[in-house]
């Protein structure tokens, strides 16, 4: 029965034995996270290979309470790009939130953080630069705690030199 199923199937599992024994030791380590437990153990019962089950999909989805997509997807990264692809996550190649500050307008908010404040202030606020960097057109919008994010890293910024003093703890002469 699981060879006529297989032989429909375009993205068919046939785990080496190698293969096999790795995912069984993941399995009974019982240490890894849910999704990738749950990969394994689509990847196992669904091999078609004489040591594997060749469970039908349908089957695997009632087992482990899941979607068709999931077996399916599953089955497709393991045949086109390899076990390991399978068992580990994809890095995002692009971050959740594009940057506000890129190198050039980084710059220029460094510059005019380390600028004389307006007229009527003693320093630059962060409430100030936000204003700022809006009216000159560096970017179109940014709020404080961005501003700050981006001053933190420096170390030469004015508004950061005077948040607090340091003062080099005193140790007691014996």
């Amino acid at each position: 029965m699981a060879l006529r199923e297989a032989a429909v199937k375009k993205y068919v599992v046939r785990l080496s034995a190698e293969e096999r024994e790795r995912l069984e030791d993941l399995r009974s380590k019982g240490t890894i996270p849910a999704r990738r437990l749950l990969k394994v153990q689509i990847l196992l019962k669904a091999d078609v290979s004489e040591a594997g089950e060749g469970w039908s999909d349908s089957k695997i989805m009632k087992a482990f309470d899941t979607t068709d997509t999931m077996v399916y997807t599953v089955r497709k990264k393991l045949v086109e790009e390899g076990l390991d692809a399978v068992l580990s996550r994809k890095r995002r190649e692009t971050p959740p939130v594009a940057r506000i500050f890129d190198g050039e307008r980084e710059a220029k908010l460094i510059t005019l953080a380390c600028s004389e404040p307006p007229p009527g202030f003693a320093r630059w606020t962060l409430r100030l630069l936000e204003e700022k960097v809006v009216e000159l057109q560096i970017v179109d919008r940014a709020s404080d705690s961005t501003i700050g994010r981006v001053l933190k890293k420096v170390s030469s910024s004015p508004i950061l030199k005077n948040a607090g003093s340091f003062r080099p703890r005193r140790t007691p002469l014996s």
